[in-house]
């Protein structure tokens, strides 16, 4: 098949232009491929769209667990749930279905340390991320250092704006804050403008009945308990720590 070259060139210009590199990389490989198979204009536009939605939504993807801040790849089919015993399996896969962030709930995961709580609310943050979502995965006592520092700063009603448009916030270990006033304050804010808007996992090693010792008062935690768990999964996880178990194993 004789190739104008200036339409060659003109093509790729384009293609540039309208941000299309997916296309641009494979357009050669889709029209040889076409022409073998016979295809029709109308078939060969469609997968050449199809080459970019894909190579999109891997980008996409990719941004997405690269600012989420995780700990590490963390996923559902990596955690051993024969180890977990109390973990309802049929529930943290149908969780992973993000069903619960079309409806805007939240998550709680509560139990001691080492028994998955992480790894959990990792995996259904990159579940998240997989399907487009964007996450982010926080250690809470950073969190809140962070906000504080926007309020030294001034920046705290941009920083309370950024943290809305996520769709998915992972506050880890929330049982190792002690929080004062302003922290508290903060904190309260923060889970008020998510309420009903968007979805928050939090992990804890505190039952909800010794929330007081984070917050400055019963009544604090009670007001932060009551949006939090309005429309929420509580996961309770008990049992022996993996962490544990792992150091048991190469001790052998």
């Amino acid at each position: 098949m004789k190739i104008n070259k200036g339409i060659d060139i003109e093509i790729q210009r384009l293609l540039k232009q309208f941000k299309l590199p997916d296309i641009h990389n494979k357009y050669e490989e889709a029209i040889e491929s076409a022409i073998k198979e016979k295809l029709s204009y109308r078939e060969l536009l469609y997968n050449l769209l199809i080459l970019e939605e894909q190579g999109k939504k891997e980008r996409l993807r990719i941004k997405n667990i690269k600012n989420a801040n995780f700990d590490g790849n963390k996923t559902i089919d990596d955690f051993d749930f024969a180890f977990a015993k109390s973990i309802n399996q049929d529930k943290i896969r149908d969780l992973a279905t993000l069903r619960f962030i079309e409806k805007r709930e939240n998550i709680v995961f509560i139990g001691p340390p080492g028994v998955g709580k992480s790894h959990l609310s990792e995996a259904i943050g990159m579940r998240a991320c997989e399907e487009g979502k964007t996450v982010l995965f926080a250690n809470a006592i950073d969190l809140m250092e962070d906000l504080s520092s926007a309020v030294r700063n001034g920046t705290l009603k941009q920083k309370f704006s950024k943290l809305l448009k996520i769709d998915l916030l992972i506050i880890d270990d929330i049982g190792y804050l002690k929080m004062d006033k302003e922290k508290e304050s903060l904190f309260f804010q923060l889970i008020r403008q998510r309420y009903e808007k968007k979805s928050l996992i939090v992990t804890t090693n505190l039952p909800f009945n010794r929330w007081d010792y984070i917050f400055t008062s019963e009544l604090a935690a009670a007001a932060v308990l009551d949006r939090l768990l309005h429309h929420s999964h509580v996961i309770s996880i008990t049992g022996d720590s993996f962490r544990v178990k792992q150091n048991f194993r190469e001790g052998q």
